[in-house]
C-alpha cells in the first residue's frame, strides 16, 4: 500500500487531540476508505472507564457515519516508545466494515511501523455466516 507513511502521519497528528486525561495515553487512528477518504479519531477517556472510547472506533465510526463501510486499512500511533496494537474490540469493530486482509498499521510515537493484516490480530473474528470473507463464525 502506498499511502502507509501518510496514514501513520495523520493517525499521529489525531493522538494530539485526544482526551486522556486519567491515562494520559493520547492515542490517534487513522483510517482509510476502499475508496480513498482518511477518516481520524483520537481516544476521549471519561471518569467511568468504560465509558472511554478508542481511538480506532472514533475514526471508524465517522467513516461509517459518513456513508463508507469498506475500510482499507488503519494507522494507530500513541505516545509510546513501543508499537501499538488496537484492542480486541477495536479489532471486531474494525473486521464489521473491513476484511480478513485489512491492513493494520501499528506505530510507536517516532511513526515507525509494522504492517498486519486484520486476520493475523483477530484470526476468529465474530461475522455472519453468509459473508464469505470471514474465518469467523
Amino acid at each position: 500500500m502506498k499511502r502507509e507513511n501518510e496514514l501513520v502521519k495523520k493517525a499521529m497528528e489525531a493522538k494530539e487531540k485526544a482526551y486522556a486525561p486519567y491515562s494520559k495515553f493520547k492515542v490517534g487512528a487513522a483510517v482509510l476508505t476502499e475508496s480513498g477518504e482518511i477518516f481520524t479519531g483520537a481516544n476521549v477517556e471519561n471518569s467511568s472507564y468504560g465509558a472511554t472510547i478508542c481511538a480506532e472506533r472514533i475514526a471508524v465510526l465517522k467513516a461509517v457515519l459518513d456513508g463508507f463501510r469498506e475500510i482499507k486499512a488503519i494507522a494507530i500511533s500513541s505516545d509510546s516508545d513501543e508499537l501499538i496494537f488496537p484492542c480486541g474490540i477495536c479489532r471486531q469493530v474494525i473486521f464489521e466494515f473491513g476484511k480478513i486482509d485489512t491492513i493494520i498499521l501499528c506505530s510507536d510515537n517516532r511513526g515507525n511501523f509494522e504492517t498486519h493484516t486484520l486476520g493475523e490480530l483477530l484470526p476468529y473474528a465474530f461475522k455472519l455466516k453468509e459473508d464469505k470473507n470471514t474465518n469467523g463464525v
